[in-house]
């Protein structure tokens, strides 16, 4: 981990946090190429009536229709919770180079906490994956919107 990893996830974090004002599950995501953020995201299903507009895929849309480049190699995506299935499948299409995530997602993780997708042998592109950045702070994000959700 470096100090620039802490930086881009601390950009994760506030794109968490416009998740969470919308009432969406706050989870966040930024691209980042030769130390500039490429693509932002945050989780907006309810809000875009998306099932798949998640953080991260939000954000690698936003970078790839940046760059008009399905391919996004030489990138690293900061999310501030574990990738589920159907993100890390998308890291793998859009040539992701590096992931770093904060918190481990114990339900549905699809990177190390459920399933490791991203090490399965049929997988036709690796990347280099850090967990647990800034995970104490990426949780207690995620735990405090659910505390006020059972409240309502």
């Amino acid at each position: 981990m470096t100090p620039a990893d802490i930086d881009f996830m601390r950009l994760a974090l506030q794109e968490a946090q416009h998740a969470a004002e919308r009432g969406e599950v706050p989870v966040g995501a930024v691209l980042v190429r030769d130390g500039q953020v490429i693509g932002r995201g945050f989780n907006q299903p309810i809000t875009s009536n998306d099932p798949s507009a998640h953080a991260e895929m939000v954000a690698i849309r936003e970078a790839a229709t940046a760059l008009q480049n399905y391919r996004l190699p030489g990138t690293t995506l900061y999310v501030t919770l574990e990738p589920c299935t159907m993100c890390a499948g998308l890291l793998v299409h859009s040539r992701i180079a590096r992931l770093v995530y904060g918190a481990q997602e114990p339900k549905s993780g699809a990177v190390l906490s459920r399933s490791q997708v991203l090490e399965q042998p049929w997988m036709n592109h690796r990347m280099l994956v850090e967990g647990g950045v800034l995970a104490q702070e990426c949780g207690e994000l995620l735990s405090s919107f659910f505390r006020q959700r059972r409240k309502l």
